[in-house]
């Protein structure tokens, strides 16, 4: 059997499945979604966020690039962004890097890939910012792993840089950004990071709201 037909067919048995238990499942999906989670996250095919956070349909919108960048210049990120924070009105926002990310260690090379190199400059850029402390560091595997840490950092302050995630921060104090890794090797998430209203952030990158708007 060709192996995307595998595929149809794993759906039909899921389907029966969730049936058996519930009559009305798929109806209330088709109610509408009020996830309170937003999960910003790589793309890479090992790393599957309701798996890896036993969360079920409904209970997380989500994001995946190659990464887990994010750059105000990704329209699709923000479009999601601002529809996330702003009419679902999630609490929760995670970034979630993990270890042994292909984007991170082709960041850390020199060899031309073509159009990811404009998209992993972003990573290189993390790599300049903090190049005395991961220089520092004598173990090559030390140094990849430090990176997706740092690069998860900068892509929460990032997040908590834009206008939507503040607008919310200004009515309340959600939402909350939380900075995860995911180590393959092992299944485990670490939190690295916790990111709320009250931290700091240079106020050149602070807005100011109309109430009445």
């Amino acid at each position: 059997m060709d192996r995307y037909k595998q595929l149809l067919e794993n759906n039909q048995d899921w389907v029966r499945r969730k049936l058996e238990v519930d009559e009305s499942y798929f109806a209330r999906q088709a109610e509408g979604q009020q996830p309170p989670f937003l999960w910003i996250g790589c793309a890479d095919s090992r790393v599957v966020p309701d798996e890896i956070t036993g969360t079920g349909p409904g209970e997380m919108f989500v994001h995946r690039n190659i990464a887990n960048i994010v750059t105000h210049s990704d329209l699709n990120l923000m479009s999601l962004l601002e529809y996330g924070v702003l009419s679902l009105r999630v609490d929760h926002i995670i970034v979630c890097g993990h270890t042994h990310c292909g984007g991170v260690q082709a960041a850390l090379g020199h060899r031309k890939t073509g159009i990811l190199d404009k998209w992993i400059r972003n990573i290189k850029d993390v790599y300049h910012m903090h190049r005395e402390e991961l220089e520092a560091l004598a173990d090559e595997q030390e140094v990849w792993n430090r990176l997706v840490e740092l690069n998860v950092r900068e892509q929460l302050m990032n997040l908590a840089k834009t206008s939507f995630v503040q607008r919310r921060w200004h009515e309340g104090e959600f939402p909350v950004l939380h900075g995860w890794v995911y180590h393959v090797e092992d299944g485990r998430l670490e939190a690295t990071l916790r990111m709320t209203r009250d931290d700091p952030m240079d106020r050149i990158y602070r807005y100011e709201f109309d109430d009445a708007v």
